[in-house]
């Protein structure tokens, strides 16, 4: 039996590129969908979806720049349609842990008529590091509106078996996996955890939103700072504070522990670079 075509959409991202390579390394023919790939690909172009969703049987639907972008549930919507209408059988969702818009793309997602399958992710621990958090635990300080709450960080590799799982085998149709690592940390005490895997004093800082908002403009632009910091204020409020089991449930192992992730990165460089 032939295995289903799949259109991995933010194909460049933490979990597209490893959804991707899995995929391929099954044995999947797969289309990898970014805005500068070989496949053109852009959430603000519709105009770009037809030609990446021709012939696919599965998506993996990861938008950009996130759930809870105002115009997502739209975005998502209008994608949901036209891939239905080119024959897309499954689609599956990689969600927000405890975000209103995300629930709100769930939901149209889930009444779509389509097979589908919801991964809800809490906070990536690959969040330290790749991208912006990186430099600052290289830098030695980690400054959040996050206060002291405690999160279930997830690694992001367990993120993309649970999606190629969903994606290869339609028994995890309807299902949505709550997946998150296997215990609460606060970020302080992630960050004494990053310290003594790499050996070097790296300290989480409290900041307001108003502080955290500032110092993002200007690297990522004001409305994209607003996005991030409206974010940070809706989910770092203890909603999150809770694991769940959707590593289990859906792969039938533990999830890997946030110490374990920070010892591969030290091993492979990461936070030398």
């Amino acid at each position: 039996m032939s295995r289903p075509s799949v259109l991995v959409t933010g194909a460049t991202g933490k979990t597209g590129r490893r959804v991707a390579d899995r995929l391929i390394r099954l044995g999947h023919p797969v289309r990898q969908a970014s805005r500068r790939g070989e496949q053109p690909f852009d959430w603000a172009r519709p105009e770009t979806w037809s030609a990446a969703l021709r012939g696919i049987d599965a998506v993996y639907l990861c938008y950009f720049p996130d759930l809870a972008a105002p115009q997502a549930s739209d975005v998502v919507e209008a994608f949901v349609d036209v891939a239905r209408k080119t024959g897309v059988r499954r689609l599956v969702l990689l969600s927000g842990r405890g975000e209103a818009g995300a629930q709100r793309c769930e939901a149209i997602v889930a009444g779509s008529g389509l097979g589908y399958t919801i991964v809800r992710a809490s906070w990536f621990t690959q969040n330290f590091t790749e991208g912006q958090l990186a430099q600052a635990v290289h830098d030695g300080l980690i400054a959040l509106p996050a206060g002291q709450v405690a999160e279930p960080f997830v690694d992001v590799d367990d993120v993309a078996d649970v999606a190629v799982a969903a994606l290869a085998d339609h028994r995890h149709d309807g299902r949505a996996y709550e997946v998150t690592g296997p215990r609460l940390l606060t970020f302080d005490q992630a960050a004494a955890e990053i310290a003594e895997a790499t050996g070097r004093e790296v300290r989480y800082l409290p900041v307001t939103a108003e502080q955290f908002h500032d110092g993002l403009v200007g690297q990522v632009g004001p409305e994209h700072a607003r996005l991030l910091t409206d974010l940070c204020m809706e989910v770092f409020d203890g909603r999150n504070a809770s694991l769940g089991d959707g590593v289990h449930q859906a792969l039938d192992r533990q999830p890997v522990d946030f110490a374990e992730v920070c010892r591969r990165a030290v091993a492979a460089g990461t936070w030398q670079r």
